[in-house]
């Protein structure tokens, strides 16, 4: 989709706002000819017409050139013109082949930003022309459209929040930047599939060069297990790959292994197997590719605990990650690339962010002195992922908080988002139990659910139906769909040392939850 801004005025809260939903690249030409070669890739092409507010008398009418040039581009694409002007700029164009429009009267913030909400279908369409345009167009002429269950953006009051102490969120992560125990933070909350907080804190470093931006990319480390492996892994159950009762021999039968052939599925997910949480591997650090067979190999000769009670382990996602990539001969990431992300308009995340974005882009995890003895900036954290070329199934991922809440939004709308159907609810259901709550581990399959003991996965104030995860960087996922409200935390608390522990030592992101469900009125 590529993005076309016509007028005078700023398109900037427009732009920003179409790229919430999907990837819109803005485009610019000196002749008619150049822009026709430069929008050759794209299908779809939104033209925005922004005119000043700033007096009722000021011109508001498109230029010859801009009519010829629309009437040229509708010819060739799809063309989506949204107007923020008076609808008389409408009277001279030739609208005969735009395929949409949408007029928007005013060219401020929230013309904008609702536009694009109405484009990408996560806000209705309802109003009707206050005045006639011309014979094929009178007065009250309306098309009328539906919503297609997109995360949409609002305020926090429509949601029966109290803002004041929703606010209070700000002082609480100023002050935990304040006391270093992150450089900065994005923080998400939605309700009801409407965003009403989305901001960002902070900078990516303590040198306070570059603030965090909504679009800044975090190396999400765990959250990787339930945004990548866990939605994968349900789509082989939902295809009868996998069911209750399999076992690692049934999706892997041509490894030997040896003591871990019986380990079910169901265990693994919810580290109740008995495998350890992590093995020594020699490694140099320029790797060839047959040392993942090394890294398989010893996980399957690695010791198996014969108690099987709940202990987190890593492991059980190199086995994962084998079987995909086996099955369909091809990478986790495309895998995840093509099941998820590209359909649900997630195009902030993946693996190896620097093969698409600049390292400006992407929030620095460490300054690595033990293994890399660099800063890490682009490369995933995670030793193990590291050792596979950046790709795991239990790290790896990056991305921003708009990105994790679209695909625990579609988690919350029973698999369903942007009028696409992901998964059964059944499926959801069965990944989101907890089967050894009796045994003390309150962990579901793949997803962390809320504590059972002592423990404090959460606030302690949402419902058992809720469920996330948390990632070593110092990032944080919950959603809950009881209450409808999903919460995205991401940071670099690992920044400039993984030795700083002060996040969690101070429980920053679980009273965070605790202040937007005391906001909840």
């Amino acid at each position: 989709i590529a993005f076309l801004e016509m007028g005078d005025s700023n398109s900037d809260e427009f732009f920003k706002m179409l790229n919430h939903y999907t990837k819109v690249d803005k485009v610019d030409y000196d002749s008619k000819a150049e822009l026709l070669k430069t929008l050759k890739p794209y299908k779809t092409v939104i033209v925005g017409f922004h005119k000043s507010n700033k007096s009722p008398f000021d011109p508001y009418k498109f230029s010859k050139s801009e009519k010829e040039t629309l009437e040229l581009l509708s010819k060739n694409k799809n063309v989506i013109l949204n107007v923020f002007a008076k609808p008389y700029a409408l009277m001279d164009v030739d609208m005969t082949n735009i395929s949409s429009i949408l007029v928007s009267y005013q060219n401020n913030v929230t013309a904008q930003n609702k536009s694009a909400q109405i484009i990408f279908g996560a806000l209705p369409a309802l109003g009707k022309l206050p005045v006639s345009i011309n014979d094929n167009y009178p007065v009250h002429t309306s098309i009328k459209t539906k919503t297609l269950d997109r995360l949409s953006y609002g305020l926090p009051s429509s949601l029966n929040f109290d803002l004041d102490k929703l606010n209070s969120i700000d002082s609480f992560i100023e002050d935990a930047i304040e006391n270093k125990m992150t450089p900065g933070a994005q923080i998400l909350v939605s309700r009801n599939g409407k965003v009403i907080f989305n901001k960002n804190y902070g900078y990516k470093t303590y040198d306070k060069n570059e603030p965090i931006d909504w679009d800044s990319i975090y190396d999400l480390a765990s959250l990787t297990k339930i945004l990548s492996s866990v939605p994968l892994l349900m789509n082989e159950f939902e295809n009868n790959t996998i069911d209750k009762e399999s076992t690692l021999s049934d999706i892997i039968p041509d490894l030997n292994l040896m003591d871990k052939s019986n380990l079910l599925l169901k265990e693994m997910l919810a580290h109740q197997s008995g495998l350890y949480p992590w093995i020594t591997v020699n490694r140099n650090l320029f790797l060839n590719k047959s040392f993942l067979d090394t890294i398989n190999k010893r996980i399957i000769k690695s010791e198996l605990s014969q108690n099987k009670s709940y202990l987190y382990s890593d492991l059980p996602y190199y086995f994962f990650k084998y079987f995909l990539e086996k099955k369909y001969n091809t990478s986790l990431d495309k895998l995840l690339k093509k099941a998820i992300l590209e359909r649900i308009g997630a195009n902030y995340t993946t693996y190896n962010p620097l093969e698409l974005f600049t390292a400006k882009k992407i929030v620095p995890s460490e300054i690595d002195n033990y293994f890399r003895k660099d800063t890490i900036v682009g490369y995933v954290h995670d030793m193990g992922a590291a050792m596979q070329g950046g790709i795991g199934g239990h790290a790896g991922l990056f991305s921003n908080s708009n990105d994790v809440a679209k695909i625990m939004q579609m988690y919350l709308q029973d698999g369903k988002y942007g009028s696409k159907t992901f998964f059964s609810k059944s499926t959801i259901d069965y990944f989101n139990t907890c089967y050894y709550c009796d045994d003390g581990n309150r962990r579901g399959l793949g997803f962390d659910k809320p504590q059972i003991d002592d423990s404090s996965p959460t606030c302690g104030c949402v419902p058992m139906s809720s469920f996330g995860h948390s990632g070593f960087t110092g990032t944080y996922v919950w959603g809950d769909p009881e209450n409808k409200i999903v919460y995205v935390f991401l940071s670099n608390r690992t920044f400039p040392s993984m030795n700083n522990s002060k996040l969690s030592d101070n429980n920053i992101r679980t009273e965070i939850q605790r202040i937007i469900y005391d906001s909840l009125k």
